[in-house]
C-alpha cells in the first residue's frame, strides 16, 4: 500500500474544469438549442446509467408541481453525480437543478438538445424547466459525462423505461437527494457503533469499480466543517483514494485506527492525501483533533478488482484532473489553439458570459 501527500499550486482542480468544460459547452452555445422538447421515448436507461454509481432505480416524484436535483452530488469518485440521478415526474412538472458548489464547474445538457444550461461552478445557481410532453429525457454534465455524471427525467407512464422503481424515494427538506449506499455487510467492522456520534454517516456508499476515488476533509458535518464526504465508502481493491481538503474547519489529518497511514495535520485547501488499499478489509480513520466531534471515516475494501479511470498526466500539479481522459484534455486544449471561434466562444464563458432564461444565481454572483 502507498500513501502520499501533497499540495496543489495555485492553478487547482476547479480552475482546469472551467477551462475544460468552457470549451466543450461552446460549440453547443455557439449554435443554440430546439424550444421544443424531443422525447426520448423506449429509452433503456439501466444501459444510459451502466457506468453511473448512484444510480439505484428511478425515484417516483409523481403527484409534486416541482421536484429538485442536485447537481454536483457525491458519486462516481467525487462530486460528479446528479441526485437523484434519475425521476419520474408528471407532465407539467418543473424540474429545478440545484448545484451544490462542489466538483468543479458543472452545466445539465440534454442528449437530444433540447435544453441545456450555462456551465457554473457556484453554489445556489439553479436552473429550470418544465416537461410537457411524456417521455424519457437523458442528460449530462458535458465535462464530466465519462466519469458517469449523467441522469434522466422520466415523464409520465412510459413503458420503455425499463429501470425498476427505486424501493424509497427520499422526501427530506433537500427534496429527493439520493445517494447510492448501503448498510454495512457482515465483513465490515462494526460500522454503526464506529459512527454512532457523526452526524453525516448515512450507510456505505458504493464506489466499487473506479481506479480512484475523492472524499472531502473538512465537509459540513457535526456542528461545522467537520466531517469527511462521503463519511463511508466502499471500493474495490486496487483503488486509490484521494482525500481533498476543502480550506475550513481549522487543521485537519486522516489518521487510521491501526495506524497503517496517517497524513500531515493541514489546513490549507486543496492539499490532497492519497493511499492505495491493495489488501481487502474495512479500515476506520478520523481526523485526530476533532475525533471527539465525530470527524470519523471509513474505508470498505472488497476482493474486486478497481476499474479504470481514464488516467492522463497531471498538467498544473493537480491529481484530479487525470480523472478527466487523456483524449478529451488533449482535444479540448488543441480545439482552442485552432479555432479563433472556439477559443473566442471559451473566453466569453469564462469571463462574460450572462444568464439564461431559467437560470439563477446567488445574490451576489453572476456568471
Amino acid at each position: 500500500m502507498s500513501s502520499n501527500d501533497t499540495t496543489s499550486p495555485t492553478l487547482g482542480r476547479r480552475t482546469v474544469l472551467r477551462l475544460l468544460g468552457g470549451a466543450a459547452v461552446s460549440t453547443t452555445a455557439l449554435g443554440g438549442v430546439t424550444d421544443s422538447a424531443r422525447a426520448q421515448s423506449g429509452s433503456d436507461l439501466d444501459s444510459w446509467f451502466a457506468q453511473t454509481s448512484n444510480y439505484d432505480g428511478v425515484v417516483d416524484e409523481t403527484g409534486r408541481s416541482t421536484v429538485t436535483v442536485t447537481v454536483g452530488s457525491q458519486a462516481n469518485g467525487g462530486a460528479f453525480g446528479f441526485g437523484p440521478a434519475a425521476v419520474r415526474v408528471d407532465p407539467g412538472t418543473t424540474v429545478v437543478w440545484e448545484w451544490s458548489g462542489k466538483g468543479g464547474s458543472h452545466n445539465v445538457a440534454a442528449e437530444d438538445g433540447s435544453f441545456e444550461s450555462d456551465l457554473v461552478g457556484d453554489s445556489g445557481h439553479t436552473f429550470e424547466r418544465t416537461f410537457d410532453s411524456t417521455g424519457v429525457y437523458t442528460y449530462v454534465c458535458t465535462p464530466h459525462k465519462t466519469l458517469g455524471m449523467k441522469g434522466a427525467i422520466v415523464v409520465g407512464d412510459v413503458g420503455g423505461a425499463t429501470a425498476t422503481e427505486a424501493a424509497d424515494s427520499t422526501d427530506s427538506a433537500g427534496e429527493g437527494e439520493s445517494e447510492s449506499t448501503e448498510s454495512a455487510g457482515e465483513g465490515d467492522a462494526d460500522l454503526d457503533a464506529w459512527f454512532e456520534n457523526t452526524s453525516n454517516f448515512d450507510g456505505v456508499e458504493a464506489q466499487t469499480g473506479l481506479q480512484r476515488v475523492t472524499v472531502e476533509v473538512g465537509s459540513q458535518a457535526n456542528g461545522g466543517a467537520f466531517g469527511f464526504g462521503p463519511a463511508a465508502i466502499r471500493v474495490s481493491k486496487g483503488t486509490t483514494v484521494a482525500w481533498t481538503w476543502t480550506g475550513e474547519g481549522g487543521s485537519h489529518n486522516v489518521a487510521t485506527e491501526d495506524g497503517s497511514f496517517e497524513s500531515d495535520l493541514v489546513s490549507a485547501g486543496d492539499h490532497t492525501f492519497e493511499h492505495t488499499f491493495e489488501e481487502a478489509g474495512t479500515y476506520t480513520y478520523a481526523c485526530t483533533p476533532h475525533k471527539t466531534l465525530g470527524m470519523k471515516g471509513a474505508v470498505a475494501v472488497t476482493d474486486d478488482e478497481g476499474g479504470s479511470n481514464a488516467q492522463v498526466a497531471e498538467p498544473f500539479g493537480d491529481p484530479g484532473t487525470e480523472r478527466l481522459g487523456g483524449i478529451a484534455l488533449a482535444g479540448t486544449f488543441g480545439a482552442m489553439l485552432a479555432s479563433p471561434a472556439l477559443f473566442g466562444a471559451f473566453m466569453w464563458l469564462k469571463g462574460e458570459g450572462g444568464e439564461s432564461a431559467g437560470e439563477t444565481y446567488p445574490k451576489g454572483k453572476s456568471e
